[in-house]
């Protein structure tokens, strides 16, 4: 797909993974729509990419929030018109622990916000979606969506439901013009882990610069070749 002139959502756009996809997709030189909690990052990286004089757009949302979310998509499609692709990033990290002693908050939030809110995008995106000429939906999951990883039984579940929702997609999109891939990455250096006060080797994580030029390398096959997912392992 050429992406020249394409407009791409990408949720999670304010930092880690999203932000560097946001940034290799401006390469491409797309329209970029980005979405995530985070107004101040996400206006630095729209600041960044607007200087090579590309059209970007922010929406802060609570991807959690589907009102909002259902508010913030009508509002990318009444101010772009249409749009051609979406990449679904956001996600959060669960500290590693025996199950018995995840809160019911955690549980709630990790489920919501890695696989809930990304079939919501994904559902109120899709009638635009299947209307172009050509499109493409790339579903991050994680490792952890095809391996069973110990202490990380609600991350690990809420990545298994992204890789079945995604495996469905395919087989219910294979007749249309939209192509849908999965991504499962081990373990990428973001905030994501600190955030959760856990601490790793980044000598050992995956550089999220280059997963995001593996995934924009995915979106810019032509049309004839799609790579339905990718597997990354630093």
């Amino acid at each position: 797909m050429n992406l020249s002139g394409k407009t791409i959502i990408v949720t999670g756009a304010s930092d880690g993974i999203g932000k560097q996809v946001a940034l290799k997709l401006s390469v491409q030189k797309c329209n970029l729509v980005l979405i995530a909690r985070a107004d101040k990052k996400l206006a630095d990286v729209a600041k960044e990419i607007a200087k090579a004089g590309l059209t970007v757009k922010t929406y802060p949302c609570d991807i959690k929030n589907t009102a909002e979310l259902t508010t913030t998509i009508k509002k990318i499609t009444a101010d772009f018109g249409s749009f051609d692709g979406l990449v679904n990033v956001a996600g959060i990290w669960q500290k590693l622990m025996p199950l018995e002693e995840i809160s019911a908050e955690v549980v709630d939030d990790v489920i919501t916000t890695n696989l809930t809110a990304l079939i919501h995008t994904t559902r109120l995106c899709l009638p635009m979606l299947k209307s172009q000429p050509e499109a493409v939906i790339i579903n991050v999951s994680s490792k952890s969506g095809m391996v069973a990883q110990a202490g990380q039984s609600v991350y690990t579940a809420s990545k298994f439901g992204v890789r079945g929702f995604t495996e469905v997609l395919k087989v219910d999109l294979k007749d249309t013009k939209v192509r849908v891939a999965g991504v499962y990455q081990s373990g990428t250096n973001t905030q994501m882990f600190a955030k959760t006060g856990e601490t790793f080797d980044t000598n050992k994580l995956t550089d999220p610069a280059d997963l995001a030029e593996a995934i924009v390398f995915m979106m810019t096959r032509p049309a004839k070749i799609w790579l339905h997912e990718i597997k990354v392992e630093y």
